[in-house]
Order: structure tokens, then C-alpha cells, then sequence
């Protein structure tokens, strides 16, 4: 598509038409990703490229995906020769075998009764596999046989478990487990175990996160020689934390420390398969995340016994690294920064040379050609409370006189606002816009004293800090304050519309598949965030009140700004009736409202026609009312 830089971006150009690349892997010298297409309703398919040559491995038929808690990821567990993926059909999940050299066609190895499964690793020697089933209101840890396909329950302790990762040598195995209404951000533990000679867990013991103390874990990992490294926010930042072999049977595992910083080298877990750090012939590489930019950096040490680490910092032009993975001396991750959009990011971590490659575009390319991009600034306000608040500001090449402001919530709430190339961000800077991403309260990758800020008081302290941008950027001389908007989509969509209940600074807003009434959030969404609104607003059913103050439902007020409300109609999380309540709420109240309904879709939306007719109807929304 050639683009004319004098004109607005098309939407065409921006959702819909471009594949989104997912979860990278290397083996040996081969490179596989999962590639999720919206002209094909949002089918994931598997992809690999050796020689310079990309071919799809999985037929056409298939989607792999796994559901997993509502929000899924990890649908591919890779050995040397083989994979084990999942594969979503009609009548549920099946997993299936690959021979990553097509030297034999796909073999089914079983199709459960089971809501979801997927998160697993794969043991080509052992010949199994071992995975997360949800079945019957909680979480299986499973074993797989890849020559039968038969299959046997190794544990269904905790409400939810994720991250299984094999020993070197095949016998010992890692976990994470936790339970509601805790969420693995909050609150996690992992576990150890052996093998029996019946193919069971045997002696599993907790190594981290059952002394009481407020600590979540995320992705433990085996180094060469048996040791465990593991990121834990126990300090206060999710720190890497490294663990020798020969305490792994210690009574109190004594953990230490690799790199302490005030940095993230993890992530709320909200899907399955996340990953920060990967082992390397010689240390680790690790993605770290300060004051919301993410970089790259190699940790390395002469032994596992005795680390004495020295970590090198990878001189990358990236502020977002994700999906991390290595094999022997290099790495693949997927990688953004202000001017480049997402893609897939080689380096050679041994020369410092890397590739980044997008979808649609190739290597090196700017897909707005000679148009002019407008890149991130970062912001601080006080927001809630004058606590410092943090936010991305873009200004528009070219405006005349003050542009009018969009004000964007993202989800979660503890996702975060990311400094990198968005299209659609470039999509409303080319019409003049300004936007504020805003890392209201809550928001990750600030360590965890930030997202406790939300603790209790969601709906006041993202509102506020929300507001409390606008005036910022108002006061500075930088939009203009009589035209606002605010976005969001799921916990993004509630705070949108509790700053459009809550101030008239904001005057028009879209709302995608968000939280109105957190009453019925907490009675009727999926068994995952059955308990996180306890946390984020009061025990239920005792603080009932405080429920129905802070939902937007209920806080509908006579000349408060229109919106347009976009819901799938097949949404677990957040089920269409809130939609639909909202609407009659505002209509009731006299407030100007549309809304837009789609069969097939659920919490987010994944059809490319479906994302391009949000996109257009939004700006068409907020033209007509602004």
C-alpha cells in the first residue's frame, strides 16, 4: 500500500490487514513464531524460516490457541525434532504431535473434556508431555504419552498452576502454583518435584513464596548444571534470584539475589508462556523494564555454583522487549521501539549484531514511508494523592492552534502504557491528535509499590491520576481542554468511563468490551479474576456499597459526555449484559450513546474487519461530538 504523507492514515492501513507475530522460539539454526491473522478471523497458525525461506507448518485449518485462563498463550511446547500444540476446534481443544521436519504428517495425540489446556514443555527422550488441563473448576498438571496419547493427572492442589520447565537431566520438574483470590502477580509459590519410577510427582516441595510474606514468582527456569534462577518481586521490583543445585533440597532454599535493582524483569501473568529471561551457552539474556522502557542485557557468570555476575547492557534502539527466548549464542524476542514498529528481533549475542524483521513490512522499513511519526515522551504529574504519575505524551507534527487531547486507559488495570510505534497511534496524530497514554496507579513495570497504589481503590486512583494528566498536559500549554476524549478497552473501558462519569473535563469516550456494574463482575466473570476485584475494591459481599459507588453503572449522570460502546457478544470476562445496561443507563439519563454488538467475537477482538469498524467508528464518534 503506497501511503500519501499529506493525507490522515487509512484504517486499512493501520488494523486488520497486517499479521500480529507471536511467541518466537529457536531451535538450533531454525526460527518458528505463531502469526495471528485478522483476515482470517484472528487464526494462529505456526510458522518457521530457515534458509531465508518462511513456510506454514500447521494446516489451514487449524488455530492454535489455548484458552487458558480466559486469556491463553503458550500453545506450542518445541523439543529438538518435535512440537506438541494445541489446537482449538469447535468441539474443544486437541493436542497434536509435529515433526518440525515434516518427516511425518501431524498426529492427534488426544482431544480431553476439558474447558482449556496448553502451557506445557516437551521431553523428546522421556516421550512426554507436560501441560496445564482446566477441568472441573480448577487447574490439572498433566502428563502426556506421545506414543499413546494417554494421559495422567500429576497435581490439582492449588486453584490455578502454570510453567512447568523439565530438568536438564529429565527427572525434576518446576511449577507455579496459587490460589484465589489471589492472582499470580499478588501472590505465587513454586514447587519442586521428582519423578517416580511410576512416571508420578514425587516429594514436591515449595522453594519460594510460602513464608507469609507478599512475594510473586515468575518464570523459574533450570540452568545447565541444575541450579534455578526465578524473577521475585519480594523486594519490591521482580528481581532475578538464582538458586544452586545443591540446595535444592534445603529446608530453606536460600535464594540469592543476581542483579538487584529497582527494575522488572517480569511480568503480571495474565497469559500463559511469558517469557523475560532465557539461558545462553554463556549466562542469561534478560529483557528489563525501568520507569517503563524495556531493554536488553546478558548476565553472565563463570559457574552456576558460584555466580559472580557482570551484566552487559545491549546497545538496542527498542523500549519494548518481549517473548524472550535463546538457543547457544543467540536470542529472538520480539522487539518495538518509538520509531519502529513491533517485529521479530534476532541477535548475535556473542557479536552484537541483530535483525529486526515486521510483518507486512520487512526488515527496516518504515511503513509510513516519508510521513512524519510522532514518538513518545515521557510525562510525570502528580496524580492521586501528588504521588508522581507517569505517562507517554505524542504531539501531532502539525496542528494548528491547540489539538484536541485522547486520553487512553489501558487494560488489566496492571498491563502498562508502552513506548513504541503504533500505527494506530499515528493513525490519530495524523489527524491532528494529540494522545496520552496514561500509567495510572497499578500500572506494571514500576515495581510493586506502583501497582499497590490501585490496591483497594480501583475506580478512584486510576480516575484521578487519569484527570490529573489531562490538567497537566492542559496546563503546559500542550492540548486543548475543551476537547478531550478518553478510550479504553475491558479495565480500560471502566476507567474511561469512570473519568466520563466522574469529570466534565472529558467530553466523549469509547469503551470496548469494558467493566460497568463490579457487582456483577465479581458474581459472573470467568473463574480466573473470580476474586481479583476483592482486592482491588473491598471484600464482597461486605463492601457492596463501595461496589456500586465506583461503577460507572450507577454513577450515569444528566449531561455527562456521549460514548460508543463496542461488545462481542461472546465476552466470558465481561459478559454483553454490562453492555447493555450501560446503554439503557445512559439513554435513561439522557446521554447521548451507540453501541455496536458482535456475534462472533469475545474479550478483545480479533477479526481484522471487526478492528478497522471500531477504529473508524470511534473517530467518526468523537468528530461528531468534538
Amino acid at each position: 500500500m503506497v501511503l500519501d504523507p499529506a493525507q490522515p492514515l487509512p484504517a486499512s492501513a493501520v488494523v486488520g490487514t497486517v499479521p500480529n507475530w507471536k511467541e518466537p522460539w529457536l531451535v538450533g539454526q531454525r526460527l518458528f513464531w505463531l502469526e495471528q491473522r485478522p483476515w482470517e478471523q484472528g487464526r494462529t497458525t505456526l510458522m518457521t524460516q530457515a534458509d531465508g525461506q518462511r513456510r506454514e507448518l500447521t494446516p489451514g485449518n487449524w488455530n492454535l490457541r489455548t484458552s487458558l485462563h480466559g486469556f491463553g498463550g503458550a500453545p506450542v511446547a518445541f523439543g529438538h525434532r518435535h512440537a506438541v500444540v494445541v489446537n482449538q476446534t469447535r468441539t474443544g481443544p486437541a493436542l497434536w504431535l509435529l515433526n518440525l521436519h515434516g518427516l511425518t504428517p501431524p498426529r492427534r495425540l488426544c482431544q480431553p473434556d476439558v474447558v482449556a489446556m496448553g502451557d506445557g514443555c516437551l521431553h523428546e527422550q522421556g516421550r512426554f508431555w507436560i501441560g496445564i488441563w482446566e477441568q472441573e473448576g480448577r487447574d490439572v498438571l498433566t502428563r502426556v504419552c506421545l506414543h499413546t496419547g494417554a494421559s495422567r493427572s500429576l497435581r490439582a492442589e492449588a486453584d490455578f498452576c502454570s510453567s512447568p520447565s523439565l530438568s536438564p537431566d529429565g527427572r525434576h520438574l518446576l511449577w507455579l502454583e496459587w490460589d484465589l483470590p489471589a492472582m499470580p502477580w499478588q501472590r505465587s509459590r513454586l514447587w519442586l518435584a521428582q519423578f517416580g519410577e511410576d512416571g508420578g510427582l514425587r516429594d514436591p516441595r515449595c522453594l519460594a513464596g510460602d513464608d507469609g510474606a507478599a512475594e510473586s514468582v515468575f518464570q523459574p527456569q533450570w540452568l545447565p548444571d541444575g541450579g534455578v534462577v526465578m524473577a521475585s518481586d519480594r523486594n519490591g521490583y521482580w528481581n532475578l534470584h538464582h538458586l544452586a543445585p545443591d540446595h535444592l533440597n534445603s529446608p530453606q532454599p536460600p535464594w540469592r539475589p543476581l542483579l538487584p535493582m529497582a527494575a522488572d524483569f517480569g511480568l503480571p501473568q495474565w497469559v500463559a508462556g511469558m517469557s523475560t529471561t532465557a539461558v545462553w551457552e554463556k549466562g542469561l539474556v534478560a529483557a528489563c523494564c525501568r520507569h517503563g522502557c524495556w531493554g536488553l542485557g546478558c548476565l553472565q557468570w563463570s559457574s552456576s555454583h558460584t555466580p559472580t555476575p557482570h551484566w552487559r547492557v545491549l546497545k538496542l534502539p527498542f523500549t519494548e522487549i518481549s517473548n524472550l527466548r535463546a538457543d547457544g549464542r543467540r536470542a529472538v524476542a520480539l522487539a518495538a521501539g518509538p520509531r519502529q514498529p513491533s517485529g521479530l528481533l534476532e541477535v548475535d549475542l556473542v557479536g552484537g549484531h541483530w535483525r529486526h524483521t515486521c510483518a507486512g513490512i520487512g526488515a527496516g522499513a518504515n511503513p509510513l514511508g516519508t510521513a512524519p511519526i510522532s514518538t513518545p515522551e515521557a510525562f510525570w504529574f502528580p496524580g492521586h494523592g501528588g504521588r508522581r504519575t507517569h505517562g507517554w505524551l505524542y504531539r501531532p507534527v502539525a496542528s494548528a492552534g491547540l489539538p484536541p487531547l485522547l486520553v487512553r486507559c489501558h487494560g488489566g488495570p496492571t498491563a502498562m502504557a508502552r513506548p513504541c510505534f503504533s500505527l494506530e497511534t499515528q493513525f490519530w496524530i495524523s489527524r491532528g491528535w494529540a494522545v496520552l497514554d496514561v500509567n495510572y496507579g497499578g500500572s506494571s513495570g514500576f515495581g510493586r509499590a506502583y501497582r499497590q497504589r490501585l490496591d483497594g481503590a480501583w475506580g478512584v486512583v486510576d480516575v484521578e491520576d487519569c484527570t490529573a494528566g489531562v490538567r497537566a498536559v492542559a496546563a503546559a500549554g500542550w492540548a486543548d481542554p475543551e476537547r478531550v476524549a478518553v478510550s479504553g478497552g475491558s479495565a480500560g473501558g471502566f476507567t474511561a468511563l469512570g473519568c466520563l462519569c466522574s469529570s466534565n473535563l472529558f467530553r466523549v469516550g469509547a469503551c470496548r468490551y469494558g467493566v460497568t456494574d463490579l457487582a456483577a463482575l465479581t458474581q459472573d466473570t470467568h473463574r480466573f479474576e473470580r476474586g481479583y476485584a476483592e482486592s482491588l475494591v473491598g471484600p464482597w459481599p461486605a463492601a457492596g456499597q463501595r461496589y456500586r459507588d465506583r461503577s460507572p453503572l450507577h454513577r450515569v449522570r444528566h449531561g455527562q459526555g456521549p460514548v460508543v460502546l463496542f461488545q462481542g457478544l461472546k465476552d466470558q470476562v465481561v459478559l454483553p449484559e454490562q453492555a447493555e445496561r450501560m446503554a439503557a443507563a445512559l439513554r435513561q439519563r439522557d446521554v447521548t450513546v451507540e453501541v455496536h454488538v458482535y456475534p462472533e467475537e469475545g474479550h478483545g477482538f480479533r477479526d481484522g474487519r471487526v478492528q478497522q469498524e471500531v477504529l473508524l467508528c470511534t473517530e467518526a464518534f468523537f468528530r461528531k461530538h468534538l
